[in-house]
């Protein structure tokens, strides 16, 4: 473990963590809201919560070549979760307009 100091392992643990709660928070937001997107939202960080724990996993055994794979995944699973998370936003967005717009009535000279 000693590829990374102590204040650095500090930062990522409480990443890790702090992650965790965000989707548990946002999770319960959706349930009390009673808008599912923001369940969507929930589940669409979790490849971003699976790219952090590779990288604390990768560095906890000392950046070891035999688990370089998971610097593969790391990178997939943040490309995923951005695009995850770009479809979430995207659906909470969607949610918050209106079903009933109404349409402009032509002006009419006369």
């Amino acid at each position: 473990m000693h590829a990374l100091s102590i204040p650095t392992w500090i930062i990522h643990v409480s990443s890790v963590i702090e992650w965790i709660v965000a989707i548990w928070l946002i999770w319960t937001y959706g349930e009390l809201t009673g808008n599912r997107n923001w369940w969507g939202l929930s589940l669409a960080m979790l490849p971003a919560l699976v790219s952090a724990m590779c990288a604390c996993t990768w560095h906890y055994f000392d950046n070891a070549e035999s688990l370089e794979w998971l610097v593969t995944l790391q990178a997939t699973m943040t490309l995923v979760g951005n695009f995850t998370l770009w479809a979430a936003a995207f659906l909470i967005w969607r949610s918050t307009k209106s079903p009933k717009t109404v349409e402009p009535k032509p002006i009419k000279s006369e």
